[in-house]
């Protein structure tokens, strides 16, 4: 029988899943933060880099699934993100028009 490595933070069911499906599996809970901020940063890259190869909205609702564990574990909830985000989009405005600053005059 084959087995394959991940090593990589899964979504939270994975674990019971794996069981329903009786795989034989090995996995651990992050030890501490600094294993859960670690393994959230490799899996926010993981899913950009998915994003960047084939672009759709389910690897856009991904990377946004990392964020906001990334946000929880900063202490901080979507609704504080959301915020934050609405208060730059009030004040800087949001990234929708595609503007490219090429250069200013000091």
């Amino acid at each position: 029988m084959a087995t394959t490595v991940y090593n990589k933070l899964v979504r939270d069911e994975i674990p019971t899943i794996l069981v329903n499906k009786e795989k034989e599996f090995k996995w651990h809970k992050a030890v501490d933060v600094e294993e859960y901020t670690r393994a959230l940063k490799a899996k926010l890259q993981e899913e950009v880099g998915e994003f960047l190869e084939q672009p759709s909205i389910e690897e856009i609702a991904d990377i946004s699934e990392v964020l906001d564990a990334l946000a929880h574990v900063l202490g901080h909830d979507s609704f504080a993100v959301m915020k934050v985000k609405e208060d730059k989009a009030a004040t800087r405005g949001r990234f929708y028009n595609g503007y490219i600053l090429e250069s200013v005059e000091d």
